[in-house]
């Protein structure tokens, strides 16, 4: 099993510069937002382990938030941001990019504080990734070629099954004899690949054992101290429920068609979003500890298709910036927009509540998970409040949802199966 990682630079865009840079960026597009994956800048479409990449540019209006209350507006910068999800090391992945089209990276990044010519790009690349809190994959070891290798399989294998196969129409066992043979000739022939997984890296085993048992076990010897504290930190968290400030106030026209502009080109589409955290150490602590947690069940609970109930996020992250003053949040995922957010209200609105409660304005909650996300319409114009536009957005597989690499993942599995009584055969048939 090869595993995934991501890369997530973010350097600050020079004054004077953010315009330039957005000339550059819009070249890179086949339309508004989506990558051409052959463009001269960065051809994302050459790297073969590439899952996605986006550029974003991170301007924070909400900002502007803070003054409605009476507090200073923290200064910021703009950023740029590049982010990618890859298989195998992201390092490995920047030294290809830079290998391959360092001149591109070079023109972008210019638009940047402190890059030098005579500076190495790939270190400064390096030096600007910042690390995630918390990522999910949706899969973990599913990779690129994985993904690629079993879509033409179904294509193969689609074409030579009958349309509404059923019991009495055909002999499953006989059907797939025949398949199975015939796909093995386009192998033999090299018109066909089924490459068999990398074994997993050693250290990955062992720094994921780790894991998994590293947070469980502190919990466990914390428990006398964390019991102790619970009363406490109830009464803080109420405390602080009741008192911190909410603002969601519905986000102006022309800002979400700026949005809606760059969504549903394809059955997927990114998110990018960007908040701070509300002031105080106790938030400051409090979110943290979450996105430890949540990176945890991400890693060990989740990551087999699914995050909650929600099975339509291929990659998510969330990333601290500014000295964790905010926190940006980036998915990649099927389906409409809207769809996307009543998914959330719908299936996991606690969870949502767990981290994004911590952020400036959220609305309203109760004891952590309640209220907040599952009033509807404060939720939405929140999210679209603070979501950014994404302004390049590759996807290594244009027109598969994550439904389809499900179905394509059993139909390798029945394909590689040694025997299958007559049930399982028809059932396999029907996912062709």
């Amino acid at each position: 099993m090869t595993p995934q990682s991501h890369f997530v630079v973010v350097a600050a865009i020079a004054p004077g510069r953010e315009a330039g840079l957005r000339k550059l960026l819009a070249t890179m597009t086949l339309a508004p937002g989506t990558a051409d994956p052959a463009n001269a800048v960065l051809p994302f479409g050459a790297f073969e382990r590439l899952h996605f990449a986006r550029f974003a540019i991170l301007g924070d209006a909400t900002m502007a938030d803070f003054e409605v209350f009476g507090l200073p507006r923290p200064k910021l910068p703009t950023y740029l941001l590049f982010m990618g999800d890859c298989d195998g090391p992201a390092e490995a992945q920047l030294a290809e990019m830079v290998q391959q089209a360092g001149e591109g990276l070079r023109r972008v990044f210019s638009h940047c504080r402190g890059l030098d010519l005579r500076d190495d790009l790939l270190e400064w690349l390096i030096e600007h990734d910042r690390p995630v809190a918390a990522p999910y994959v949706n899969r973990i070891g599913r990779t690129v070629r994985q993904i690629r290798e079993e879509s033409a399989l179904q294509r193969v294998l689609a074409a030579r099954v009958p349309r509404g196969v059923r019991d009495a129409a055909v002999d499953p066992q006989t059907l797939r004899r025949d398949l199975l043979n015939f796909v093995r000739a386009q192998q033999a022939a090299g018109r066909l690949l089924l490459t068999p997984p990398a074994p997993t890296p050693l250290g990955w085993r062992v720094r994921n054992m780790l894991h998994a048992i590293g947070l469980p076990l502190a919990a466990l010897l914390l428990s006398p101290l964390l019991l102790i504290a619970l009363p406490f930190f109830l009464v803080l968290l109420r405390r602080h429920e009741g008192g911190d400030p909410e603002y969601c106030p519905r986000p102006r026209a022309a800002a979400v068609g700026e949005m809606q502009e760059l969504e549903d080109h394809g059955p997927s589409n990114s998110f990018t979003a960007l908040g701070a955290v509300k002031p105080g150490r106790f938030r400051c602590v409090l979110v943290q500890v979450l996105l430890l947690a949540i990176a945890w069940a991400c890693r060990h609970v989740f990551g087999r298709g699914h995050l909650g109930r929600v099975r339509t996020i291929h990659f998510a992250h969330w990333v601290f910036i500014d000295n964790k003053i905010r926190v940006l949040f980036a998915s990649n995922y099927d389906g409409s927009h809207e769809a996307y957010m009543d998914d959330f209200i719908n299936k996991v609105a606690w969870g949502l509540n767990l981290v994004f409660s911590n952020g400036f304005g959220w609305p309203r909650t109760a004891w952590l998970i309640h209220q907040g996300a599952r009033r509807e319409l404060p939720f939405k114009y929140y999210q679209r409040g603070h979501q950014l536009p994404t302004e390049v957005w590759y996807k290594a597989y244009p027109g598969l949802t994550l439904s389809d690499l499900e179905r394509n993942r059993r139909i390798r599995e029945g394909f590689e199966q040694v025997g299958m009584s007559d049930a399982e055969a028809l059932a396999w048939l029907r996912l062709l």
